[in-house]
């Protein structure tokens, strides 16, 4: 691509992979401002910032990304993520008409399903603000590909976890209490979860990376980002437990229990694939050992 690619959000967890995948195989390295050098709440900036670039492709991925705090601050859950995505559906709109816009959403709209697998074609029924505010941005997205003919590809997808992830999301978290108490030394670590039963559908955040970029060459349209399998937070104990250095026992804390969660989430990515030739290539297993090493030599150094 001899135009950049503008990546909103290329500093986080899944942008800095992006980033990454799209230098190592672009001429043109793709240019993630970080928050200080653009203001994506503001619209005059925005605007000139697309402009400026004449951006071939826009990946937007940034937002407030954690569904258990949007019950704690819906207002900046809420009101920045469609405000940063109408902002940059309109400064496409008027200064790059025929950039492609990846519109990162998540599998979470679709709220708890009567069904699984999820497909495409589920209807979107939101169960935390940060869910409706990335259901409002799919139907926005949705919105301006058909009214104006922008080309709005709008990605939903699950959970991904990975090197690098923040200990809030429950792969990290349980790989990170592993990892410490390796550090520290420790005969025996106890990991402690929420519902044990709870059960996500987890992708690694390399094979997300690569959904990403596959997605600027589609039509406007939404498409799931998945694995098509489900884990349990059991399972997932079980998996960190296999390559831990020392035994773990698992406990349930009251605490970490969610009031609003789904039971369970398992989507299709069929949609996709069809489309691009795009499956998951790399392994839970895999992912959990990756994430154990990259907490071990964080917390070793």
């Amino acid at each position: 691509m001899s135009q950049p690619a503008l990546v909103t959000g290329g500093r986080g967890f899944a942008g800095r992979h992006l980033v990454e995948l799209l230098s190592n195989r672009n001429g043109t390295p793709p240019v993630a401002p970080g928050r200080d050098e653009l203001d994506l709440c503001d619209a005059a900036a925005v605007r000139a910032r697309v402009a400026e670039l004449q951006p071939a492709v826009v990946f937007h991925l940034a937002a407030f990304s954690s569904p258990l705090l949007s019950w704690e601050r819906p207002d900046l859950a809420v009101l920045p993520n469609i405000q940063m995505t109408v902002h940059l559906l309109e400064a496409i709109r008027h200064e790059a008409p025929g950039a492609t816009l990846v519109l990162v959403g998540s599998g979470q709209v679709y709220g708890e399903p009567a069904e699984l697998p999820v497909t495409e074609d589920c209807p979107l029924a939101p169960g935390n603000p940060y869910a409706v505010s990335k259901a409002t941005a799919d139907v926005l997205g949705c919105q301006y590909g058909e009214a104006l003919g922008l080309r709005v590809v709008r990605l939903r997808p699950f959970n991904h976890a990975g090197p690098g992830q923040s200990e809030e999301y429950v792969v990290s978290s349980l790989a990170r209490q592993v990892a410490a108490a390796e550090v520290r030394g420790e005969s025996e670590t106890v990991l402690r979860t929420g519902n044990p039963e709870s059960a996500r559908d987890f992708t690694d955040v390399r094979d997300v990376a690569r959904a990403y970029e596959l997605a600027a060459t589609l039509d406007s349209g939404a498409f799931n980002v998945c694995s098509g399998r489900s884990a349990s937070v059991a399972e997932l104990v079980e998996l960190v437990g296999a390559h831990a250095r020392i035994p773990i026992r698992h406990e349930v804390d009251p605490a970490l229990l969610r009031e609003h969660d789904a039971r369970a989430m398992r989507g299709s990515h069929a949609r996709l694939t069809d489309a691009t030739g795009w499956e998951p290539a790399i392994p839970l297993d895999r992912t959990v050992a990756d994430m154990l090493d990259w907490w071990r030599g964080r917390l070793a150094g």
